[in-house]
């Protein structure tokens, strides 16, 4: 991403793209990380300077989507989705960026100023004074609902005196200084030239901008300087700039699935295709197709074109699913309930079936059965579109957060959101039903239906502390079960095909009616992966793993406390799980690494706790 002058500048990416402008390039981030790392309204060290990236108002993208997806933009409610513009024609010209913080110090006279009054030459961080480099400020304010600010250096400096007998704010010149003398916040002493000074021991607390009376006034720096949302009044925490709570993305993904994976309804659904084809009577629309070479040698059929088209069409005309108040955990709204019925059933490897292969995993004679397993299924070609819908600061999103609490991605009148599809493949892992219903009946009146009982309490808890007055909660002994087990897969064929575990992914699909995961890995290469991750899938193999999962999350390393313990995690919303048994980087779990178990899985004789897996299984 790249740098224009102004206060809004250009951040262009890898691919990706440079940041460049007046100022010349500046550095550079791939297309990804505008999704996942450096999105909308989070910060990018550049070199020794800090920035915003700006909100979708200012980029630059072209009127055709670059992204089709339409199962998700139904459920979203846009019309598509762009790639964050590159560098290059016809990509873009990059992603506008804001300074911020734009409270700088000097390191040599400590002088703690806006940049501007640093009197710096054109395009160097340098003090116009002593002539050495300026720095952005370590630290910011932000609250839970996405606004972000300047750390109040003055108000922290001065907060035992009188607001009458306090000295103008134009007439103090601040400086920060560091002791050196501990490693701590202690260190760090705020010197006005009014004689006060204060460390900023303390400045971290939950309560610190409370006691000082500053509250939340809504900035949104990332929109404009002006870009304000009047009335939020939420406690304001202080934040490290490069913090991970000071940005969180909130992702939402779709598989591409039959009957959008085919290369035919791809094709229509471009731009310039589909304005001559949707809403068009049929002997128009095979005329288009025609005149396109669309039939030329056998390639397609006329009725398949029209069906393609009519399919479209029915599509657009669905109502949209309501984005400010998706399900709870989206584990078994409208997209994963059609994922599960695909990724159940098999779809062929044909030349036309362009994103989506699923096959069963067929078992040679004299091959061992898989226990607990009623069906698995090896997806061979997969395609996921990810797009960023919002975010939040200090705290980590859930689905189920109130739409207060998410930050939006630019001012409104926006139709579309930025997005990007990843190839790869995985294994689709379906639990036996009727083994699944006896065990939750058995479990249901042992300590472990108890334990699980508690871990749905401190979940509405939780829920309750972010705003949300009717909190429903889906965690249940089904849900926790499936997650923990998809966890020992993953560490497990970590250790054995070759990819390391940040590199594959979960995906849980758990209802009454459904009890499965899929497992895969994907790039945002056209390559995709080279199928180390179906061979786990073939029945041998996974067999193999799976009890080599099972036996090495029966003991961990911090037991007893770990298998003993009544909440573990942020928030206690993990039961027996910690680093050193099931929990994975946080790239490869959707949940966050919450709501684990695993004594569900292999059970405890002395917690009075029966496992899905018995001992008979082993």
């Amino acid at each position: 991403m790249g740098l224009r002058s102004g206060s809004s500048r250009r951040l262009e990416q890898e691919g990706q793209a440079p940041t460049q402008g007046v100022l010349g390039r500046l550095g550079a981030v791939r297309r990804a990380q505008q999704i996942t790392t450096y999105g909308v309204g989070s910060m990018v060290a550049i070199g020794d300077q800090s920035f915003l990236v700006s909100g979708l108002d200012s980029w630059k993208v072209g009127r055709d989507f670059d992204i089709r997806e339409p199962r998700l933009e139904s459920d979203l409610g846009v019309r598509g989705f762009h790639l964050p513009p590159a560098s290059d024609p016809p990509a873009g010209d990059g992603v506008r960026v804001r300074r911020f913080p734009t409270t700088y110090s000097c390191q040599g006279c400590g002088a703690l100023k806006p940049y501007s009054g640093f009197n710096s030459p054109k395009g160097r961080g340098y003090c116009g004074q002593c002539d050495r480099a300026v720095t952005p400020s370590r630290f910011i304010v932000a609250c839970s609902k996405g606004h972000l600010s300047e750390f109040p250096y003055w108000e922290w400096t001065h907060r035992q005196q009188e607001a009458a007998s306090a000295p103008s704010t134009d007439r103090c010149r601040m400086k920060l200084i560091s002791t050196g003398r501990t490693a701590s916040l202690r260190s760090i002493v705020i010197q006005c030239s009014c004689g006060k000074k204060a460390s900023l021991e303390g400045a971290f607390s939950r309560k610190a901008m409370a006691r000082l009376g500053i509250i939340c006034e809504g900035h949104r720096p990332w929109l404009g300087d002006q870009a304000r949302q009047p009335g939020c009044g939420e406690a304001l925490r202080a934040l490290q700039r490069g913090a991970s709570a000071a940005w969180f993305p909130m992702v939402r993904s779709a598989l591409t699935i039959p009957p959008w994976h085919k290369a035919l309804m791809q094709l229509v659904m471009r731009r310039e295709h589909r304005r001559h084809l949707v809403g068009k009577v049929d002997e128009s629309i095979i005329e288009y197709a025609v005149d396109e070479g669309w039939l030329a040698d056998g390639r397609y059929a006329p009725a398949d074109i029209v069906d393609a088209v009519r399919t479209l069409e029915a599509a657009e005309r669905e109502e949209d699913a309501d984005p400010e108040n998706p399900d709870v955990l989206e584990l078994a709204d409208r997209l994963r309930t059609e994922e599960f019925r695909q990724l159940s059933s098999t779809t062929e490897d044909t030349p036309e079936n362009q994103h989506f292969v699923c096959v069963p995993a067929g078992a040679p004679a004299g091959s061992p059965t898989v226990p607990g397993v009623e069906q698995t299924m090896l997806v061979k070609r997969l395609r996921e579109v990810r797009a960023l819908t919002a975010f939040t600061r200090v705290t980590a999103p859930m689905p189920s957060d109130p739409p207060g609490r998410r930050a939006r991605l630019h001012r409104g009148g926006v139709s579309w959101l930025p997005a990007i599809e990843v190839i790869g493949e995985g294994v689709f892992v379906q639990l036996d039903t009727d083994r699944l219903r006896a065990w939750e009946s058995t479990v249901e009146s042992e300590p472990a239906g108890t334990r699980v009982r508690g871990l749905r309490q401190r979940h509405l808890k939780m829920l309750r502390n972010r705003g949300d007055t009717q909190p429903q909660s889906s965690v249940s002994p089904r849900l926790v079960l499936v997650h923990t087990l998809a966890h020992a897969l993953i560490n497990e064929w970590s250790l054995d095909c070759g990819y390391p575990a940040a590199a594959l992914r979960e995906r849980l699909y758990v209802s009454d009616e459904m009890a499965a995961f899929l497992l895969y890995t994907a790039t945002s290469d056209s390559a995709g992966s080279l199928g180390g991750i179906i061979a786990q899938g073939l029945p041998d193999r996974l067999a193999s793993s799976l009890d080599s999962a099972l036996r090495r999350i029966s003991w961990c390393s911090a037991d007893p406390l770990c298998m003993e313990a009544d909440a573990n995690g942020a928030d206690g919303l993990n039961l027996a799980a910690c680093h050193a048994c099931v929990l994975l980087p946080e790239t490869s779990c959707e949940l966050n690494n919450i709501l684990l178990d695993r004594a569900l899985l292999v059970g405890s004789p002395e917690l009075g706790i029966t496992g899905y897996y018995s001992q008979e299984d082993e």
